[in-house]
């Protein structure tokens, strides 16, 4: 039988391109979350066990031999099926908010929407290895060039993913947006060419109105 993906009202995304940000958004996410008597579990994709953090390095070392788009597509899964079961279940399970610095929008972006794959085998590798969605996602969306300006730097060797063209990019971006299209329950889209403060506020903001909802339905 086909297992059904299932949206967990407190576990929540960040997505965007790159130089979008994610990394202060996501300390903003916590603060609040702490600051409300929460318990909070960050982690990031791919990654987020000691496995999954080994796939990682196979899918953007650049140094190693030409990766084809489905071995990176099922690499990516792969890892996010380890930190389903070894970190957001048991985390949701607990009473915990889970933060992740991507999730699974992630794979229809840049492996469908950028490499070009099927979106019909992502949907059912998404519900045959994981089986669950964020209950809400925050797509930080920025202009390619503005994102990658921004990036310029941050690291002395860019990763296979970095070292992409910018017309990758731009299908990525799109990807991202045509998610939140067909997902406007889950999706909040953020304007991050903002300052770093208007996009915290943005994103705390988002996050205020996505708690009372919570609380309003217990």
């Amino acid at each position: 039988m086909t297992q059904s993906v299932l949206s967990h009202p407190h576990f929540i995304s960040l997505e965007g391109g790159e130089g979008a940000g994610k990394t202060s958004a996501i300390t903003a996410l916590r603060d609040l979350l702490q600051a409300r008597g929460h318990e909070v579990v960050l982690t990031r994709e791919p990654g987020g066990t000691p496995l999954a953090e080994r796939i990682r390095e196979l899918v953007l070392n650049p140094r190693d031999e030409p990766l084809h788009a489905d071995t990176e597509l099922l690499l990516v899964f792969a890892a996010r099926a380890q930190h389903v079961r070894q970190v957001i279940r048991p985390a949701l399970q607990r009473g915990a908010f889970v933060v992740s610095d991507r999730f699974t929008d992630s794979s229809y972006a840049y492996q469908g929407a950028g490499r070009g794959l099927d979106a019909r085998w992502i949907a059912e590798l998404e519900r045959q290895a994981v089986g669950i969605k964020p209950g809400l996602t925050l797509l930080l969306d920025l202009d390619v060039r503005e994102g990658r300006a921004r990036a310029a730097g941050r690291d002395l060797w860019p990763d296979r993913i970095e070292s992409e063209q910018d017309d990758f990019f731009e299908r990525v971006r799109q990807g991202f947006r045509q998610r939140a299209v067909e997902e406007p329950q889950r999706f909040r889209l953020i304007d991050a060419s903002q300052t770093p403060a208007q996009v915290g506020a943005a994103v705390r903001d988002a996050l205020w109105q996505w708690l009372e909802t919570l609380e309003t339905l217990e």
